[in-house]
């Protein structure tokens, strides 16, 4: 991923390629709570769909996920 790609906007909604982490396990899809993934489609207003890949870019899984149940990530000094 490019880090320009991975910067997460201020709302709390994530956005189209923001890099979110997992706040809730997700054993269906042998997701773990703290997992890394990019938001690669919005689905409606409270759920998007995340891809997970691993250090090579290969993708491992894509699951649709709530917005409650993911965390913006941030590579640039914000304001709380």
């Amino acid at each position: 991923m490019l880090g320009a790609l991975m910067t997460a906007s201020k709302t709390k909604e994530p956005s189209l390629l923001d890099a979110v982490a997992l706040l809730k396990d997700l054993p269906a899809h042998r997701l773990a709570r703290g997992q890394v993934g990019t938001v690669v489609e919005l689905l409606d207003g409270g759920t998007s769909l995340v891809e997970f890949s691993d250090e090579r870019g290969r993708a491992y899984a894509v699951a649709p996920c709530p917005h409650a149940e993911l965390l913006p990530l941030h590579y640039v000094p914000e304001a709380a």
